[in-house]
Parts: structure tokens; sequence; C-alpha cells
């Protein structure tokens, strides 16, 4: 059999089925984010490595004392579905985002993304601290996709969502954490990605943006976005997300429904130090 030979087609399976039988066949959604066997590696101590040592190590192919922060994770996700990750600290959840976001590349596996991506990680990633804020909503908007016309046209919505118009012509090293948050989240939200990656910064803002960011949150889920959350406040993921994925130790320990997940996370005990 040629390998290379095109697959028959669901059609010519289903020829002389009945009717009925194929108006049910609705067509499967394909995935915005798979992860297939993914794994990335760190070394321990890799900046007080001597040079020799590593050198050693490049030339023969080894690699002593490696941490596995992920270890053969595979998932997916399908489109206009929010999902939680969850685990201790350390367990991967950042590595795992970075990676579905393109700034890791994973060491083993692939991931693959369907459609634009949207990232809350650090706070203050893509700023400049000695550009005004109107300055960082352009230089931010441009890191995340939207042309100069877009922004220009997004602009004053940006600006009304941060609540910061008062302070938006000061340099960014005048602002507070809380108020980076409400320019980094107002420039997130208005690049309408597909797919919205927060990583924990909505605990930094004040209860009133928080609220105002969840009620967004909803707003784009309604709107049939994708949205991957990370949070240790587990009874806001449990408002937000109907599937979580728990980590332990970089490996996938458990990945469903969000009450299924979040109810066998809360009830295990505190993972073994590696």
């Amino acid at each position: 059999m040629n390998p290379n030979a095109a697959l028959p087609s669901a059609a010519a399976h289903d020829r002389g089925a009945p009717a009925a039988t194929q108006a049910r066949a609705a067509p499967v959604p394909a995935p915005v984010l798979r992860f297939d066997k993914v794994s990335k590696t760190y070394a321990h101590g890799a900046s007080r490595t001597l040079l020799r040592r590593g050198l050693m190590a490049w030339l023969t192919g080894t690699r002593s004392d490696v941490f596995y922060a992920l270890r053969n994770v595979s998932f997916e996700l399908s489109p206009a579905t929010s999902l939680a990750v969850v685990g201790a600290n350390g367990a991967g959840k950042s590595t795992l985002l970075r990676c579905a976001t393109g700034i890791s590349t994973p060491d083993a596996g692939r991931v693959q993304v369907r459609g634009t991506i949207a990232a809350l990680m650090e706070l203050g990633a893509g700023f400049h601290p000695d550009l005004t804020g109107a300055e960082n909503v352009m230089l931010n908007a441009s890191l995340l996709g939207l042309t100069r016309q877009q922004t220009y046209a997004q602009f004053d919505r940006i600006v009304e969502f941060s609540g910061l118009a008062k302070f938006i012509d000061e340099p960014l090293r005048t602002y507070s954490s809380g108020m980076v948050l409400r320019l980094a989240f107002s420039v997130a939200v208005r690049v309408d990605p597909d797919i919205l990656v927060i990583d924990e910064v909505l605990a930094v803002g004040d209860t009133e943006f928080q609220e105002k960011c969840i009620a967004e949150i909803i707003g784009l889920k309604q709107s049939g976005k994708t949205l991957i959350f990370v949070a240790h406040q587990l009874a806001l993921l449990r408002q937000l997300c109907e599937q979580a994925l728990w980590l332990e130790h970089g490996e996938l320990k458990m990945f469903g429904p969000s009450a299924e997940v979040i109810d066998a996370y809360e009830a295990a005990p505190p993972p073994a130090s590696l």
C-alpha cells in the first residue's frame, strides 16, 4: 500500500448509509490547542555551570541533573472552551502556558495552535517603563498583532476600560503594579484574540477592577473565545472554566470537567518535594 496515498473520504464510507444516519453525523471541530507528548527541560544550576563542564556536556550530548518542567504532556482543547490549569507552585503551569503561546519551545513533542493568541503572563511584559501609558498601548498592541490603524481605532476604548485617562500621558515607571495590570488587560482584550491566556496576574488588581475583568472574560466566553486561566483562586476557576488540567511535577495528573478535576486536586495531599 502506498503510504502517501490519500485516505478514502468519509463520504465514500457513507455511500448507501441511511439519510437519517448521515444527518446525525455532525463534524467534530478541530481543536484550537493540541499538546502531543510535550516535554520541556532545564538544567539545575545552569547559571553556575563551569564553561568546561558545559562544553563537555554539549560535545558528548549528555545532560546531567536535568529538571523536567513538563514531561510527556498531551491534551486537546476544543473551540469556545475555557480551561483551568491547576497545580502546586513549580508544577509546570507557567511553562505549559509559555509553550502554548510560543514563548518557549518544547524539547520534545509538538504544540499546535489554531487562531490568534494573546497572553497576560508576566506583569509589565511588552511594556517599557520610560514610555508613557499611551506610548505603551501602541507598543504592546503592535506586539500582540494589531496594526497602528487598528490600535488608533481601539485607543479610546482601551483607555476608558483601564480607567487611566488621567495618567495615560505619564511614564509607566510612575504606575503601580495594579495600574500596569489595568493597561495590559485592557490592551489584550481589545486585540480580540481567539485564545486568551491569563497567568495569575488578576491577583494584582483591586477588587473593583477584578470584577470588571471577570465580566469582560465572561463576555469573551459568550462570544465563542477560548480561555486558558491559571490562578490559585479555585472558586473563580470553577466559575469561569468548563475544563481543567492538573499538573504535578510537570506531568499531567488529570484532565476533564473542571468540577471533577478541581475536587480531586483539593482533596489530594500536597505533592512530595523533588
